[in-house]
C-alpha cells in the first residue's frame, strides 16, 4: 500500500500494557472504526514469529478499514506478516538498508529529533517522520523533549510528512497548530480511554481542524 499524506492524520500506536485486560484485537478495531488512519504495532518484547503471527491478525482488521499497518522496528516480522511498512529509530536498521530490501511502495517511517536526523532520514528514503516527544510521555518517560519551535523547524526543512508524537492528548493538541504537521501519533490518549472508538473520533476531529486549516 502506497502511503497517502492523509493516512497520517491520526496515527495509533499499540501498547498492551495500556490496553490491559481488554481484548487487544477488539480495541484495535474500535480505534479504526473511530477514525484511526494508520496503525503501528509496537510490541518490542515479542520475538519475530510471535510478532508476525499477531501482525497477520491485525492486518486483516486493517484491510477491512483500508488502514496501513506499520510494524515497529522488526523488518522480518513486517515482511513475514505482509504489513505495509515499518517504523524505525536512529538506533535500529537504517532507512537506506530497508529501502534496498523492500519494494517501492513499502512504507518507511523514521524517528527524528533534530533537523540533521530529519534530513538524513529523508535523503535515505523515509516516507514520513515521527518527531517528538513534544510533551512528557507516560509510555516513554525517558524520551527526549523537543519544543514546538523545533517541530516547526523540522517540518519546514523536509519535504516528507511529519507526525508529532509524545504525550499528545485531546487537551493539548491545539498547541500544535501552525507547526506544519500532517498528523499526530497517540498511544495513551486513545488506548487508555474506556471508549476507544469515541476517543478516536474526537482526536481525529480536533487534529483535522488543525491540519486542514493551515
Amino acid at each position: 500500500m502506497k502511503l497517502r499524506k492523509d493516512d497520517l492524520l491520526l496515527y495509533a500506536i499499540t501498547d498492551r500494557t495500556v490496553i490491559g485486560n481488554r481484548d487487544f484485537y477488539y480495541e484495535i478495531e474500535m480505534a479504526l472504526e473511530g477514525g484511526v488512519t494508520i496503525l503501528q504495532l509496537r510490541e518490542k518484547n515479542l520475538d519475530t514469529d510471535n510478532l508476525a503471527e499477531i501482525a497477520e491478525k491485525v492486518k486483516k482488521i486493517c484491510i477491512k478499514y483500508d488502514v496501513p499497518l506499520i510494524i515497529n522496528d522488526n523488518l522480518q516480522a513486517a515482511l513475514k506478516s505482509g504489513a505495509d511498512g515499518i517504523h524505525v529509530g536512529a538506533e535500529d536498521i537504517s532507512v537506506e538498508e530497508i529501502r534496498r530490501l523492500t519494494h517501492k511502495d513499502f512504507i518507511i517511517g523514521a524517528t527524528a529529533k533534530t533537523i540533521e536526523q530529519a534530513r538524513f532520514a529523508e535523503s535515505n528514503g523515509a516516507d514520513y517522520l515521527g518527531v517528538g516527544a513534544v510533551f512528557p510521555s507516560p509510555t516513554k518517560t525517558n524520551a527526549k523533549r523537543i519544543t514546538t519551535d523545533d517541530l516547526k523547524s523540522i517540518t519546514q526543512t523536509v519535504n516528507i510528512p511529519v507526525v508529532a508524537i509524545g504525550g499528545i492528548t485531546y487537551e493539548n493538541i491545539h498547541t500544535l497548530k501552525n507547526c506544519g504537521i500532517s498528523g499526530i501519533a497517540v498511544i495513551s490518549a486513545l488506548f487508555a480511554e474506556n471508549d476507544v472508538k469515541d476517543s478516536a473520533e474526537k482526536l481525529k476531529n480536533k487534529i483535522g481542524k488543525i491540519v486542514y486549516s493551515l
